[in-house]
């Protein structure tokens, strides 16, 4: 199992996706641009990018949960 460390929290308002607090800038309550179908496929494995809307850095998320993003850098 990958490490805590590796993952990074994100809330599901309706059908928008949200991070509190962006780990790159630290700019809080960030929409993303993930779609439902982006998420479904992470929750399924596929490897997904997300580029943050506010610092335009990309995170590239290896699998998600219900609140969780898994991805391939240490974020915490």
């Amino acid at each position: 199992m990958s490490s805590f460390r590796y993952t990074w929290p994100y809330e599901r308002m309706m059908k928008d996706i949200y991070i509190q607090q962006c780990p790159y800038c630290g700019k809080e309550n960030i929409l993303t641009n993930l779609k439902d179908e982006d998420l479904q496929n992470a929750k399924e494995g596929f490897r997904t990018y997300l580029i943050m809307p506010c610092c335009h850095t990309k995170m590239t998320i290896l699998k998600a949960d219900d609140d969780y993003f898994w991805t391939t850098e240490q974020l915490r």
